[in-house]
């Protein structure tokens, strides 16, 4: 598996972790508090390495952040 450190627009650090072909984990390192987040890797590339960091920068965006999971209503049968 690849791991690739990446350093953010706003100065936060990353380690971009190829889980799969399918998925790639950003994991906050350093004093990183932000929580991990999983994104679909770029078709074209297997490997964090090959992009620039402003390609990582656009699937950090486009991961955003966690969303909290809707509640059931106990007002629906």
């Amino acid at each position: 598996m690849a791991h690739r450190t990446f350093t953010d627009r706003d100065g936060l650090t990353w380690e971009v972790i190829a889980r799969s072909k399918a998925e790639w984990e950003f994991s906050p390192a350093r004093d990183n508090p932000e929580p991990p987040r999983t994104v679909r890797p770029p078709g074209y590339e297997r490997d964090p390495f090959e992009l620039s960091a402003e390609e990582l920068q656009l699937l950090l965006d486009s991961s955003g952040p966690p969303r909290a999971r809707p509640r059931k209503s106990p007002f629906v049968d």
